[in-house]
């Protein structure tokens, strides 16, 4: 049923679009799983994204479209005053024919639509260092494009998302109340995280105290948002901005190490593959860095490597968190598969302890490079 009222509404909603010329073609399009995501190609060339948003996961799309256009329009505006090219450099917007930049259809499925990209690329995983130094470049060029846009007026469209604390706290309840009984299974895991309350609650007190600045940031920093240039080899645009909140630069840099400076797989099932590359630590850092441009505070240069602690450390208990409320969030396609993956986060979080200060100083070593 939900796939006929997909191709139902598609021609409904694409029908309402401010295309540039006739559709001609309209096909399905990457491998997403959160939206509905299609390439339209119209009678002058030009292409298009086509989507249908995931009203279940953001609940308030036209809150969360609002903060694409005034993010994208503020981009636009920078890209250009710096001599870009704002339709290849940013995400940009299609109007419906009445003017607004989504298209509700008769079954309340939400609608939106994009410029395509072209001669551009992404990647899923680190293929050469070069790769992962672009897609840091990118996110940081970000952070600098933004650097002046009042975070505040964004909405929270997954409201607490990166909230260690407030996370923290949910856990030690969902511990508390242990009503599928898994606790004993995973004691070790639990202890593990409560040992660490501490470290839950540093970077977001910051924030609270004013030590570290809001920001724009994108929550979803994997090497797969950023499009690189075919020609150059050039991180070109971060794309994916339906996560883009106010929050914390150091969690977004943390997220991408996390992710891209792992020596294994999210889930992988031998811990002893599983380690923090200070190698692809120095890369991302260095085009992080350099793409922010001199916008970062020295607070936020010295928090970088905590943001990566953390951020790991988040992710280890939401899988956790999960496991305990019986794998209801995360897709799990195996038993216990949220605990092998929380087990390689807590590995990754402990070689983070123990390279901590070489984290740090390669980030020194980056910013007095960069005076």
């Amino acid at each position: 049923m939900e796939r006929e009222n997909l191709c139902a509404k598609i021609d409904e909603a694409r029908d309402n679009f401010r295309f540039d010329s006739e559709v001609v073609s309209c096909e399905r399009y990457g491998n997403g799983h959160i939206n509905d995501t299609f390439l339209v190609k119209c009678s002058s060339g030009t292409r298009y994204i086509f989507q249908r948003m995931n009203h279940l996961i953001f609940r308030n799309p036209e809150e969360l479209m609002k903060n694409v256009c005034n993010v994208t329009s503020f981009l636009r505006k920078k890209i250009i005053a710096n001599g870009g090219d704002p339709d290849r450099e940013t995400m940009n917007v299609v109007l419906t024919k009445d003017g607004k930049p989504y298209y509700k259809d008769s079954i309340g499925s939400y609608w939106r639509v994009y410029l395509f990209v072209e001669e551009s690329l992404s990647f899923d995983v680190v293929e050469k260092p070069e790769d992962f130094y672009q897609s840091a470049y990118a996110f940081g060029r970000f952070q600098f494009l933004l650097s002046d846009f009042d975070a505040s007026q964004l909405f929270d469209v997954i409201p607490d998302f990166h909230n260690t604390p407030k996370r923290f706290e949910h856990f030690k309840e969902v511990v508390a109340k242990n009503e599928l009984g898994r606790n004993d299974s995973v004691k070790d895991e639990i202890q593990f995280v409560m040992d660490r309350a501490e470290d839950m609650k540093l970077t977001y007190s910051m924030l609270e105290s004013g030590e570290l600045p809001l920001r724009v940031t994108h929550n979803d920093t994997k090497l797969n948002n950023v499009l690189i240039d075919k020609k150059t080899g050039m991180g070109l645009c971060v794309i994916d901005l339906d996560t883009v909140m106010p929050g914390l630069s150091i969690n977004d840099f943390g997220d991408s190490i996390r992710f891209g400076a792992n020596t294994a797989a999210e889930d992988e099932k031998d811990i002893s593959k599983v380690s923090l590359s200070l190698d692809l630590f120095e890369t991302y850092a260095k085009g992080f860095l350099k793409g922010c441009g001199g916008k970062l505070t020295d607070k936020e240069l010295e928090m970088m490597p905590y943001g990566a602690k953390t951020m790991t450390l988040e992710c280890g208990m939401r899988f956790l968190t999960d496991y305990l409320e019986g794998d209801t969030y995360f897709r799990t396609h195996y038993e216990g598969h949220n605990v092998v993956r929380c087990h390689t986060q807590f590995e990754l979080v402990r070689d983070m302890e123990r390279k901590m200060d070489d984290m740090k100083a390669i980030i020194a070593k980056i910013k007095d490079s960069e005076k």
